[in-house]
């Protein structure tokens, strides 16, 4: 996949991540897409790791779901450590 693909990806998954755990983090545009770049990582390493799935390879509705599992678990250790 892209670096293109993975910075769309990464926006979507941390934009969506955002809106269903909302909260006030510092950052803006910047920290939302590394979040959701990072989180599509994660996410697919947690995956693998249950066995259900693998790292993220291309642009699908598996994967965006993927990514935004593992940005939603990067945003909550992100907000443990920021505390």
């Amino acid at each position: 996949m892209g670096i293109l693909s993975w910075i769309i990806l990464g926006l979507l998954a941390g934009i969506i991540a955002k809106w269903i755990i909302p909260g006030r983090d510092g950052g803006g545009f910047i920290v939302t897409t590394l979040l959701g770049i990072i989180g599509a990582i994660v996410g697919g390493w947690l995956g693998a790791m249950a066995g259900i799935g693998g790292p993220v390879s291309s642009f699908s509705l598996g994967s965006l779901f993927t990514a935004i599992v593992g940005a939603l678990v990067v945003l909550a250790v992100f907000r443990a450590v920021a505390r």
